[in-house]
């Protein structure tokens, strides 16, 4: 017999430590000449969310959305995808990210089922695959019928979905879209809302960015306003829009400071 009771195990009730986010920017700031394009911004995107991202025109959510995704360097600030540095770690990060720029060039001489091919083989798939995902992807985003069409003679809307099947083909787990809608039709933007809606629900995580309202408070779950280069409400859209419609609250974030004044010339009556 002991003389003294032995001490219990210590048992840790610790929490583990959550996941890290699937994008978070840390400082993020952008100069061109004297134009302050993101001022800083810090952001968190939490994996497994549909995050939409609005502002005005030159809010600076390209630019934002560039130095996120390693287009573009920034002047100062950090950008990392499930915790790899965009910048000092480019092949894990860039490896996890699909992404659809808007405004950049595409290799438009190649054919669509071409030019997702080569996606595909670019991100050191095999072959077989590439293959059948390319016949999938094109076939979910009615791009049959123009497979072997050069992009070049592609409408803005094909092309801007045949751009979103190359951004899918290695199935990254977190899609960066910069208005991915825009000259699309509605039905293509119902069978596009599906498919993302899909990859979320999967685990994928979706970041979006749309001057649509409406179709970000239907289609999002969390939500930033930005303008001037600012983050100026971030959050899960119902916080966002705190009771009110998420064009409402944009307004009232953004400020309308140039009302539609004058103009009576256009006055017929």
């Amino acid at each position: 017999m002991t003389d003294a009771l032995e001490e219990p195990a210590t048992v840790s009730t610790s929490a583990p430590p959550p996941p890290p986010a699937a994008l978070s920017l840390r400082g993020l700031s952008k100069r061109f000449g004297r134009t302050v394009a993101v001022d800083g911004i810090s952001l968190d995107v939490p994996a497994g969310s549909f995050y939409g991202v609005v502002g005005p025109n030159g809010a600076g959510k390209t630019t934002m959305l560039s130095m996120a995704t390693g287009l573009l360097r920034p002047d100062a600030g950090t950008a990392a995808v499930s915790g790899a540095d965009v910048w000092t770690d480019p092949t894990a990060a860039k490896h996890a990210m699909g992404v659809l720029p808007d405004g950049v060039g595409v290799f438009d001489r190649l054919t669509g089922a071409q030019l997702v091919t080569y996606a595909g083989l670019l991100r050191g798939m095999d072959r077989p695959t590439v293959t059948a995902r390319t016949d999938e992807l094109l076939a979910a985003l009615d791009l049959e019928d123009a497979r072997d069409t050069l992009v070049v003679d592609y409408s803005a809307g094909m092309t801007k979905k045949v751009s979103l099947a190359a951004a899918l083909i290695h199935a990254p787990r977190l899609l960066v879209l910069d208005e991915p809608f825009e000259s699309v039709d509605p039905v293509s933007t119902s069978r596009i809302r599906q498919i993302l809606a899909g990859y979320v629900a999967s685990g994928g995580t979706v970041i979006v960015s749309s001057h649509v309202m409406d179709l970000v408070q239907r289609m999002c779950d969390h939500v930033a306003v930005v303008a001037a280069g600012r983050v100026l409400a971030a959050g899960t859209v119902d916080e966002v829009r705190a009771g009110r419609s998420l064009e409402d609250r944009f307004v009232e974030l953004v400020g309308d400071p140039r009302r539609a004044e004058g103009l009576a010339w256009l006055r017929t009556s």
